[in-house]
């Protein structure tokens, strides 16, 4: 955690110039897009494996037919046509596994009163009104919807349902061109509906963190999304 502090202080120092008393936001957007770049490698392969996993789907269906009586039969083929063709059905979920420690780090950063055994001066950081290490209830408790710091909170959620608004169109659009097959015997894969219709509305969830966590952990939630959707748009054009 010195080591993660010692980090973000840094980049409050050379940002210092630009962004004055809001350095420290601004670094954290910045760490939060260098993470990005470092999984950025990993977000290219999972579009590469999700466009694999759609084109082998009418052999998956085939399957289906073949051994829709047989679950295990069914799987241990379906394992093997990815096998196959070098897919892996978890490529996917690395990029986001990988952001999840950054995440903590940041949430534990701007939670803890002490870091090292002395002080956290990061908690003194604000973006504009808004403390780092504050949430959206403290803010609402200290004042009102339209104090300084609960302005900044809804610039935030202005974002985020904008953001979530683009993928919540984004999704529609990748799934209306990727539709999910059928099981072999031309009925639907169970639960495979409820899934299908609340995924679009998942970005939208967001806005919940973003009202839970430290302002700090907040603003990388919005930076990552933010940076999540546009990348899906431009790799799944």
């Amino acid at each position: 955690m010195s080591v993660f502090a010692n980090l973000v202080e840094h980049l409050a120092d050379l940002l210092q110039p630009l962004f004055g008393a809001s350095a420290a936001a601004a670094a954290i957007v910045l760490f939060t897009a260098l993470v990005r770049l470092l999984v950025h490698p990993l977000s290219r392969a999972a579009a590469r494996g999700q466009k694999a996993r759609t084109a082998l789907q009418p052999k998956i269906a085939e399957l289906r037919k073949k051994h829709g009586k047989n679950p295990e039969k069914l799987q241990k083929a379906v394992l093997e046509l990815h096998a196959e063709e070098k897919v892996s059905p978890l490529a996917g979920c690395l990029p986001g596994l990988l952001q999840v420690p950054a995440f903590f780090l940041l949430y534990h950063l701007f939670s803890s009163d002490t870091i090292g055994g002395r002080a956290n001066e990061l908690l003194g950081h604000e973006l504009f009104a808004a403390p780092l290490g504050e949430r959206w209830t403290d803010a609402l408790g200290a004042g009102s919807v339209l104090s300084g710091a609960g302005l900044v909170y809804a610039g935030l959620f202005v974002i985020v349902a904008g953001v979530a608004a683009f993928s919540y169109r984004l999704s529609k659009r990748m799934m209306a061109a990727s539709p999910a097959l059928p099981a072999g015997d031309g009925a639907p894969v169970p639960g495979l509906g409820v899934v299908t219709k609340a995924m679009p509305f998942m970005s939208f969830f967001t806005l919940v963190t973003v009202a839970v966590v430290p302002l700090a952990a907040a603003l990388y939630v919005v930076t990552s999304t933010t940076w999540s959707v546009v990348e899906r748009a431009v790799l799944y054009r």
